[in-house]
């Protein structure tokens, strides 16, 4: 039997606020004549956010001049752009938590999930990893505030820190290759690959190797392929294991053996008493003892 298609779970909001917007033009911009108003909404959705559900729509306009050069060509509302992505249910300000969580609070998928049902967001755990993928690339569209503090940190420091991690979404078999500046902490870039080799990494970092700066020093994990590429992009900038990496890398031969201290701890600590959980001292009213004699 053929594998049926997944499709989206229905989700009825039947108390969604209705948001209807509008083309904001009301001028063709090739002829000047004026636009009139569609007849069907080019976008109708149920969208989820943090304050609830509500009903978008959003309705074009169209030329029907029929001397124009864009004769019956319609123009769209961008402002349904405002609220959520096209084809996605979700609304920006939960792209913009599941992001936020992950990125500076280093929260795992499955936490970020549970906090958005705790919110009443209808979501899965897998639809928070897509979403987060989608913030990535929304911060890759900000070049602008990234080089204005790429040119900061370059200029405050006398040159930047690269710096390079590997993620793997939960329930994906993909990395996600996430690239950093440290001085910053900018996120540049990220690309997603399966088990990239340095020759891929290298292609991916070229256009920030053509980057005027000054490269102080570059950072990853132990990873082969990412220091291999690393090396080549910047040959002339040291290069350093993360920390954090390296400190997790000696924790794994040291947990074995504080485990086994903890264990031998609780058995030799089984025959002390419990700590009484009321104070034993003496009620001074009750014993009949004056209230003026200091008990310490």
């Amino acid at each position: 039997m053929p594998k049926q298609p997944r499709h989206r779970p229905f989700r009825d909001f039947p108390n969604a606020e209705r948001k209807i917007i509008e083309c904001d033009f009301d001028f063709c911009i090739h002829c000047g004549v004026r636009l009139a108003s569609g007849k069907s909404w080019h976008t109708r959705k149920n969208v989820q956010t943090l304050k609830g559900a509500i009903f978008l729509a959003g309705k074009s306009k169209v030329c029907l001049n029929s001397e124009c050069t864009h004769y019956r060509k319609k123009y769209h509302a961008s402002g349904v752009l405002k609220y959520s992505l096209p084809f996605s249910t979700y609304g920006l300000d939960i792209l913009a938590f599941i992001g936020w969580e992950h990125e500076q609070k280093n929260r795992q998928f499955k936490e970020i999930h549970q906090d958005l049902e705790k919110l009443g967001v209808l979501i899965n755990e897998r639809s928070v990893g897509r979403i987060y993928r989608e913030f990535l690339a929304l911060l890759g569209g900000t070049q602008v505030q990234q080089q204005e503090r790429l040119a900061q940190a370059n200029a405050e420091h006398g040159g930047v820190i690269w710096a390079i991690d590997a993620l793997q979404p939960e329930g994906h078999g993909t990395l996600l290759y996430v690239l950093c500046e440290v001085l910053s902490s900018t996120v540049i870039s990220a690309i997603q690959l399966t088990h990239a080799s340095a020759m891929d990494l290298q292609a991916w970092l070229a256009p920030f190797q053509a980057l005027n700066y000054n490269v102080l020093a570059t950072l990853s994990d132990g990873d082969t392929a990412m220091i291999e590429a690393l090396q080549k992009c910047w040959p002339d900038a040291s290069h350093q294991r993360c920390q954090l990496h390296f400190l997790a890398n000696l924790s794994e031969d040291v947990l074995p053996f504080d485990k086994q201290l903890r264990d031998a701890l609780k058995e030799d600590l089984k025959g002390l008493p419990k700590v009484p959980e009321h104070s034993t001292i003496p009620e001074v009213a009750q014993s009949g003892t004056s209230s003026s004699t200091p008990l310490f």
